[in-house]
């Protein structure tokens, strides 16, 4: 269980680096991705765009 944590901070991390970039791809803007106003500054939550990433790595790293 905790490898899978460790997973997925690195991939909010990944994520959060590579966001300009990805954003003109969509990714960012699906449902499921939250973004919303709290205490004066604007958080990102993107459950749904780390979900399809980290899909998209497994096939990656099973196909190589």
């Amino acid at each position: 269980m905790l490898r899978w944590l460790i997973v997925v901070f690195l991939a909010l991390i990944l994520f959060s680096g590579l966001q300009k970039w990805l954003q003109k791809l969509g990714f960012g803007r699906l449902p499921g991705d939250f973004r919303f106003r709290l205490f004066g500054r604007e958080w990102f939550i993107p459950l749904t765009s780390t979900l399809l990433l980290s899909l998209l790595a497994a096939g990656l790293a099973r196909w190589l």
